[in-house]
């Protein structure tokens, strides 16, 4: 389709959150909205570190020419050792962002010779919004967590006033007043909405402004089908912001060359329909030392073929003899190309942490799901797995045990109630492979963007 232009030169700076998830889920929107304008010239700031990860030599040959990444200062000081809380670099980065993020501009509107006439963000740069307000330009940005946590992030003063009494709250309360939220219950809602001590720190005071500042976006983009969403949600989200595009699952697919680097998915040849067990907590997640040693013995005892994405320093914490013991249906590397992991045949079961983008690529393959939840939006999205979809089972107690996973196990790939979802996970799988195709509902809503960025 023809891009009307009312700008000769659109230039889109793209603003990423470099942790966690965030900047690769970021930089595939980004790039499929470059590789589909190419009129339009990109510029996408990141912390260097974050993208070192992105950007690889190999990988930098293939942008498009349209197309050109920067890095920004991340704001930890010079000779600073960081302690490894994972919110302290949070907390540097965006003390600094709103400066070193306008010293991007600057350095790209001087090397391009055009003007900024868009900015795409990652939604918790929320300064990023009152940047673009400054040039008098549109600003869009780009929810990455489960849709559900963005309500819930909106309702935050609401929930803490119904929910909690002298600042504590009861964890199995039902959300039953919060439009959109109704079969969620306290305790699945990230600690900085029900704590308001964590209201001290930089980023827990950055969500408390997302109610303020996310409405007055030119439009906002959800990592997310439409489709997956009760109408309740998806009406709530239309109340509160001028657009909104549910644009589906944003992932970058690996070049064939680096796809099976650890030899799993020629390993996963071997298996058979339906059978393997795959464990990945993702990059960020490390499960206490006493919860692998669960999840060793009962993939052990359980005789079950599994392949886990397991970090080589984290391997040290597994039983004595384990990997020995079950080389012969079991194997263990230390990273996997999960979306190519998923999609094969052998696969019968992801055990996982609930993170948005592992959930959103299990559904795309059909794939049922065992959950342990660990912090941040997980647990909404493992009760969303559970009790809406009722494609998987969540981890009794929140914790990973011996029998309990074992129990688990079980249930998903031989009881009558695991089939009942991998039939549900199916019907998941065609409707978000409708909505992506070329008449559904992300492609509509894709364009949509395309169009608002190249004007």
């Amino acid at each position: 389709m023809s891009i009307k232009q009312s700008s000769p030169h659109p230039h889109v700076a793209a603003f990423a959150f470099p942790y966690g998830s965030h900047p690769r889920t970021f930089l595939s929107l980004a790039l499929q909205l470059a590789n589909a304008a190419p009129q339009v010239h990109f510029s996408f700031f990141n912390t260097a570190k974050s993208n070192e990860t992105l950007f690889s030599s190999s990988k930098s040959s293939q942008l498009p020419n349209n197309f050109r990444a920067y890095s920004v200062n991340d704001g930890v000081p010079a000779g600073h050792v960081l302690s490894g809380h994972p919110l302290e670099a949070v907390e540097f980065f965006l003390k600094a962002g709103p400066e070193s993020f306008k010293k991007g501009i600057d350095i790209a509107v001087a090397e391009t010779g055009t003007n900024i006439t868009c900015i795409l963000m990652d939604g918790f740069v929320v300064f990023a919004g009152e940047i673009a307000e400054d040039l008098g330009i549109p600003w869009i940005p780009l929810w990455v967590p489960i849709s559900f946590s963005l309500s819930a992030h909106f309702y935050t003063d609401l929930i803490r006033k119904l929910y909690t009494n002298d600042g504590v709250v009861t964890e199995s309360q039902n959300l039953g007043q919060i439009r959109g939220l109704s079969f969620f219950k306290t305790g699945d809602l990230p600690g900085e909405i029900i704590s308001p001590d964590l209201d001290k720190s930089i980023f827990a005071k950055t969500l408390s402004e997302l109610d303020q500042m996310l409405p007055r976006a030119t439009a906002i983009v959800i990592n997310f089908f439409e489709e997956l969403n009760p109408e309740a949600l998806n009406e709530d989200h239309r109340s509160k912001f001028k657009k909104v595009f549910n644009v589906g699952f944003l992932t970058i697919p690996l070049p064939l060359s680096e796809s099976d680097s650890t030899g799993c998915l020629s390993w996963l040849n071997r298996g058979k329909s339906k059978s393997v067990v795959y464990v990945s907590f993702g990059t960020v997640v490390a499960a206490p030392q006493t919860e692998l040693v669960a999840m060793a013995e009962a993939l052990e005892e359980s005789g079950v073929p599994f392949l886990w994405s397991l970090r080589d320093n984290l391997k040290e914490a597994l039983p004595t003899g384990f990997v020995g013991r079950t080389s012969n249906f079991g194997k263990i590397v230390p990273w996997t190309p999960q979306a190519q992991v998923l999609a094969h045949e052998s696969v019968g079961v992801f055990v996982t942490h609930a993170g948005c983008n592992s959930v959103l690529e299990s559904i795309a393959c059909g794939v049922p799901m065992i959950c342990r939840p660990f912090f941040g939006d997980q647990p909404m999205t493992g009760r969303m797995v559970q009790d809406l979809w009722g494609i998987g089972v969540t981890v009794e107690g929140g914790v990973i045990t011996k029998n309990g996973l074992m129990k688990n196990l079980k249930l998903v790939l031989n009881d009558e109630q695991g089939k009942k979802m991998r039939e549900k996970v199916e019907v998941l799988k065609q409707r978000v492979t409708d909505a992506g195709g070329p008449n559904g509902s992300a492609a509509r809503d894709f364009q949509n963007l395309l169009e608002l960025v190249s004007t």
